[in-house]
């Protein structure tokens, strides 16, 4: 994770367990876009993970376009072992999302299915939706 692409923002001084992440790529096709994220902490963590929603529209494989996230360890219950444990920190949840702008874009596992389909359909095209996104959500 490069210094920089990550910045946290507390909304509400008085509520610790709800803070903002806006991540700002510095490579891959979301260069340049500002990306915020909601992050809600529940009262049973770190038993359970937070909270994690999308609030920039985006056109990505593994958030939809109404900010549902697919992260492996955002999941309570992960057969393979990359899900959610208690020993799992917020600094990995920043991280988790930041890596979903690089090294964990996934096309093969998709949850935006239409956004995995266009990337192996036509990659300029889809560089150029994302940009359009970036554009008109992103600035």
């Amino acid at each position: 994770m490069h210094a920089g692409t990550c910045k946290v923002n507390f909304p509400d001084p008085n509520k610790l367990h709800y803070f903002q992440l806006t991540v700002s790529p510095d490579e891959s096709y979301y260069q340049g876009g500002k990306f915020q994220f909601e992050i809600e902490v529940p009262e049973a963590y770190n038993m359970v993970p937070p909270k994690v929603k999308c609030l920039t529209r985006i056109w990505h494989p593994n958030i939809t376009e109404t900010g549902e996230i697919c992260l492996s360890l955002l999941r309570e219950h992960s057969i393979d072992g990359t899900g959610w444990a208690p020993t799992r920190t917020l600094k990995d949840v920043v991280w988790g999302l930041n890596s979903l702008f690089t090294d964990l874009l996934n096309f093969d596992d998709p949850l935006n299915i239409e956004a995995a389909e266009h990337h192996l359909r036509d990659k300029d095209e889809y560089r150029n939706k994302v940009e359009d996104y970036i554009k008109r959500y992103a600035r």
